[in-house]
């Protein structure tokens, strides 16, 4: 699916000792904006590093410098053979199986393991941390699959793959997309693969990053997301001939949760000057006294939705902020083991998440089914047909709506309920939060699919309200899928998009394409940007 740049994206973005922003993993993970490591950040990993060469000649045992790992943690290692238990570890471990990973996964993946490295408590070399952003820079994305991480001890497969190639082992994708050898990529672009040093294996594949990078991304998408069904719901209310005089300021702030109040702010602002509500306001004509929940209750769900993306937004800067790996370099220069690797924070507020996208979907849907049944749709054909029974309008784009939340309903199961030990028994209590974030996606995409769909059928309707105009707002996004541009943004295609327009009322077309364009429209925020030409930013 694609995403536009966003326009106030960083041309570089510095890796200090303090954590990445938010966007600035989305400008470098989907956006492929360059890096590069602070001068005090290298000086913090030289630090650490001279920590971990003094402890290599002690003849005390010290996780993950001269013994082995996990089970194996008590089998000390000889000098001579401690160069060999790194590469031993990231080949062991680059185990993943299944389809390939998305690249902007692997992007996010890499950009935060480096900003782990950068904090200067993992004990790496510099040159270690200085490979990690050539390969960004570069362009050269590691191949990662889908299973392999429990998602404690970090994501130890996807870390893996992304340290073997590091090492110029392993299968990459060039800056083309074309998969080649990490030794024939590093090579073509001039970077020397790295020989890892003692504890370098260990803290390469020790952290949350997988979990966390697909956790900052969904949040990006979200933000535009809910926006976009704010104004799907507005065009929904307007077309079926509702009221908006329930999202009024003082009814909402009798139930004062800040993403209620936000979401009727945007309803308010979306459906302001609409004709088609004027044409019923009267309370004499009309003869409706409450309108059904999906539609009076949108800002219920939605703002509920905000909320509780706040909260998961706040877990996602604490483990931005986080050096996750083990044993880990403190400040004073002790090496310590510890437990932060378990992935539980992030695992938790990823399958939140996933029961988000799974109810406003739900609810548009409900939504979209209201414009195709003549019982409910106030006036408007069956099934929004042009010749109805000779045509079936949007009768099966609704099935569609539907396969998708019934199956974002089973993605909203829990992953991280679900633990299962591994290595010995030392590994007892996992978070599966690898397995959280990558059913994530499929609910953000399935989402982005439902809101399409109900954009698409309000379009329709409106169009079919005729005389009757809508609301400048709403008219701007019909605007936008009947030329392809957004309202303001000139008369060029938007850019790397090329979008075609799509029809308005007719009858029956091929009707797969137009769904997959607002599809686009969506994801990439032109929906939102349309609307946004008239009521300035939507929150």
């Amino acid at each position: 699916m694609s995403r536009t740049a966003t326009p106030d994206a960083p041309s570089t973005v510095s890796i200090e000792a303090g954590p990445l922003s938010p966007a600035e993993v989305v400008a470098v993970a989907r956006h492929g904006v360059p890096v590069e490591i602070s001068a005090e950040a290298l000086e913090g990993i030289a630090a650490s590093r001279a920590v971990i060469e003094a402890l290599a000649e002690d003849p005390v045992p010290h996780y993950g410098i001269s013994t082995g790992f996990g089970a194996l943690a008590t089998k000390h290692i000889p000098a001579e053979l401690r160069a060999q238990l790194q590469r031993s570890l990231v080949r062991s471990h680059a185990a993943g199986s299944g389809p390939e990973v998305e690249r902007e996964v692997v992007r996010a993946t890499m950009l935060l393991r480096l900003s782990t490295l950068a904090t200067g408590r993992t004990g790496v070399r510099v040159e270690t941390a200085q490979a990690y952003a050539a390969l960004l820079n570069a362009g050269i994305t590691p191949v990662v699959h889908e299973y392999g991480s429990l998602g404690c001890s970090g994501d130890l497969a996807p870390l893996a793959h992304c340290a073997l190639a590091v090492m110029g082992e392993g299968l990459v994708r060039n800056d083309d997309g074309d998969i080649t050898e990490a030794a024939e990529a590093l090579a073509a672009a001039g970077i020397e693969p790295v020989q890892l040093a003692e504890k370098e294996g260990l803290a390469l594949i020790n952290g949350t990053d997988g979990m966390l990078g697909q956790l900052v991304l969904a949040l990006a998408d979200l933000d535009t997301l809910l926006a976009t069904a704010d104004v799907a719901a507005a065009m929904s209310v307007e077309g079926l001939l509702g009221t908006d005089d329930v999202f009024a300021a003082d009814l909402q702030a009798l139930r004062p949760h800040p993403g209620q109040a936000l979401s009727a702010a945007n309803l308010r602002a979306l459906m302001a000057d609409s004709a088609i509500r004027e044409s019923h306001r009267d309370p004499e004509a009309c003869t409706r006294v409450q309108d059904a929940y999906s539609l009076r209750c949108s800002p219920q769900v939605h703002g509920a939705a905000r909320d509780t993306m706040s909260h998961c937004a706040t877990v996602a800067g604490r483990e931005l902020a986080a050096a996750v790996d083990n044993p880990v370099v403190t400040p004073d220069g002790r090496v310590e083991s510890n437990g932060n690797f378990h992935g539980a924070p992030v695992a938790y507020v990823l399958d939140f998440l996933a029961i988000v996208a799974a109810d406003v979907a739900s609810i548009s849907e409900r939504r979209t089914d209201r414009f195709l049944d003549v019982a409910r749709n106030h006036g408007l054909n069956p099934f929004l047909a042009d010749d109805p029974g000779v045509d079936s309008g949007h009768m099966i784009a609704q099935y569609t709506q539907a396969a998708i939340v019934s199956e974002l309903k089973r993605l909203a199961n829990p992953a991280s309920v679900d633990s299962i030990p591994s290595s010995a028994m030392q590994e007892d209590h996992v978070s599966m939060g690898w397995s959280a974030a990558r059913k994530l996606r499929r609910s953000v995409d399935g989402l982005t699919r439902v809101l399409a769909v109900e954009v698409l059928t309000a379009a329709r309707a409106l169009d079919l309200r005729a005389p009757l105009t809508p609301a400048p707002a709403t008219a701007a996004v019909v605007s936008l899928l009947r030329t392809g541009h957004v309202p303001g943004e000139g008369t060029e295609e938007i850019e790397g998009a090329g979008y075609d327009p799509v029809q308005g009322p007719g009858p029956d077309r091929f009707l797969a394409p137009e769904i997959e364009t607002v599809v686009d429209l969506v994801a990439d925020g032109a929906v939102r940007r349309a609307a946004e030409s008239v009521t300035g930013p939507l929150h």
